[in-house]
């Protein structure tokens, strides 16, 4: 009885996880897949699909290998090519499900501005900035963002556009999506993990009673 009792509640518990969390496909966020051309950068221009996943827009981006240290893996991107360029994916979303989008900021140290200004969002786009004084090449500086948004349909798409009207743009790599689990299902797991507590405790100490009955 307490075998199916604790099948029960692990069954109960998976199913009030996210299932957003596996339903978001979501791909490439650091820049590592697809048919870079260059050592050093590459020119991607609007409408190519040379980045996996990954659409460009605007005027073009830097997709960058070892030209500067990247924050993870070997590649990154300016988001200004020859001008303002973006990148935007579109991924499976849940409608009502919170995703939080976390991402890596630095900026090309080549030329100005020093402020890197670029908007990013999902749906609705909000203004963001990097400060580039002091960095360089070997020291980039790069530095963590996130944000939250809910969902509003199936899909989802996230977009990454230049402000800075110069070819030294905002730089971007590590970009991740992932589900927030709502309060409610946070309780069900720690109700959960307590529950399978409690059982093995009265297990223990039921196979202790035995053992000095014995």
């Amino acid at each position: 009885m307490r075998t199916h009792f604790v099948v029960a509640l692990l069954a109960a518990t998976a199913a009030v996880l996210p299932a957003s969390s596996q339903a978001a496909v979501f791909t490439n966020g650091s820049f590592e897949q697809g048919t870079f051309g260059g050592a050093s950068f590459e020119v991607v221009s609007a409408g190519s699909s040379a980045i996996s996943g990954w659409t460009v827009g605007g005027n073009s981006v830097d997709w960058i290998g070892s030209y500067w240290n990247p924050q993870d893996g070997n590649r990154s991107i300016d988001l200004s090519g020859n001008g303002n360029g973006s990148l935007s994916q579109t991924f499976d979303t849940i409608s009502g499900q919170t995703y939080q989008v976390t991402f890596y900021v630095a900026g090309n140290p080549d030329g100005g501005p020093t402020i890197k200004t670029f908007d990013r969002g999902v749906d609705v786009l909000f203004s963001d900035s990097f400060n580039n004084a002091g960095f360089g090449l070997n020291t980039m500086g790069w530095t963590l963002h996130s944000f939250d948004f809910i969902a509003s349909g199936p899909t989802s798409t996230l977009s990454f556009f230049s402000t800075t009207g110069t070819a030294y743009g905002a730089a971007l790599d590590n970009v991740s999506v992932t589900a927030v689990p709502e309060a409610s299902t946070w309780a069900m797991m720690i109700l959960g993990f307590l529950g399978l507590g409690f059982f093995g405790y009265r297990k223990s100490k039921a196979s202790g009673s035995a053992l000095r009955m014995a």
